[in-house]
C-alpha cells in the first residue's frame, strides 16, 4: 500500500514538473501527438494516395495506442539510468522509478484517448455496447508496455548505449505492428510473421470496438497478456537482484 502511494506520488509530481517545463503546459500532451499524426497522414494518406474513408480513424487509433506504448518504452527504460544520483542520496524501491513513468504516460494518454473519442464520434463511428471491453484492451496493451519497459529499465544502467538500439527498433517495430497499415494489406509469408507480434493482435482489437462495431479477438488477447506477464515477472525479478549494484554504477 505505501509503495502504490508513493508511485500516485510520484506519478504526479512528474507530470506536474512536465507542464511546468514549457510555456504550454499540459495542451503539449494533446498538440505534441496531433502534430505526430498530422505527419504521418500526409505522408500515408495523401502522398502515398491512401484514400480509403476508413483510413484517417484507422491511422489516428494505431497512432494514439501506439505512441503510448512508445512513450511507456522509452521513457520507462531510461529511468532507473536516469535517476541512479538520486539512488546515492535517498533509499527508494527501483521498480518504483519505472512504473512512475508509465503511470504519468498512462494519464497523458487519458486525455489524447479523450479527444481520440470526439473525433471519431464526430466521424460517424459512435459508442456501443462493445465499449466495456476497451479498459482490458488497453489493460493488455499496458501490461505490454511495462513488461517491456521495465526490462529495458532493467538493462539500460549497465549498456547505456542500448537505449539507441532501442529507439531505433522501436521505430523498426512501428512498421511491422499495423500501426499504419492493416494486416490483411500484406500477402503471405509476410503476414504470419507479422501476426505474431502482439501488438498487431491489440491495435486490431481496439480497431474492431471502435470503428468496425465488433468484439475484440479474445484468443489474441489472452496470449499477449500471458506472454507480457511472463516478461513483467522476469524483468521485476531482474530489477529485484540487480537493485543493489544501480547505485555504484558510473553515470
Amino acid at each position: 500500500m505505501r509503495f502504490l502511494e508513493l508511485l500516485w506520488f510520484s506519478a504526479y509530481a512528474e507530470l506536474k514538473a512536465e507542464s511546468a517545463r514549457s510555456y504550454l503546459g499540459f495542451v503539449w500532451w494533446l498538440l505534441e501527438p496531433a502534430m505526430f499524426m498530422a505527419v504521418f497522414y500526409v505522408a500515408f494518406g495523401v502522398l502515398m494516395g491512401m484514400r480509403d474513408p476508413d483510413y484517417i480513424p484507422f491511422l489516428i487509433i494505431g497512432l494514439t495506442l501506439w505512441q503510448w506504448f512508445k512513450s511507456c518504452i522509452s521513457h520507462g527504460g531510461y529511468a532507473i539510468w536516469l535517476n541512479i544520483p538520486m539512488m546515492r542520496q535517498v533509499r527508494l524501491p527501483v521498480l518504483l522509478f519505472p512504473l512512475t513513468v508509465v503511470v504519468s504516460d498512462t494519464v497523458k494518454f487519458l486525455f489524447v484517448f479523450a479527444v481520440l473519442l470526439l473525433i471519431l464520434w464526430s466521424l460517424g463511428y459512435g459508442p456501443w455496447r462493445g465499449y466495456v471491453a476497451l479498459p482490458l484492451v488497453f489493460g493488455v496493451l499496458l501490461l505490454l508496455a511495462t513488461a517491456c519497459g521495465v526490462a529495458a529499465a532493467a538493462i539500460v544502467p549497465f549498456v547505456p548505449d542500448i537505449r539507441f538500439v532501442i529507439e531505433n527498433a522501436l521505430m523498426a517495430m512501428m512498421f511491422v505492428s499495423g500501426v499504419v497499415f492493416s494486416l490483411g494489406s500484406l500477402s503471405e509469408p509476410y503476414r504470419s510473421w507479422v501476426a505474431l507480434n502482439p501488438l498487431v493482435g491489440i491495435l486490431e482489437s481496439a480497431r474492431d470496438i471502435l470503428m468496425r462495431g465488433q468484439w475484440p479477438d479474445w484468443i489474441l488477447l489472452a496470449k499477449a497478456a500471458g506472454g507480457s506477464i511472463v516478461l513483467l515477472v522476469i524483468a521485476i525479478f531482474a530489477i529485484h537482484r540487480l537493485a543493489p549494484r544501480y547505485a555504484k554504477l558510473a553515470v
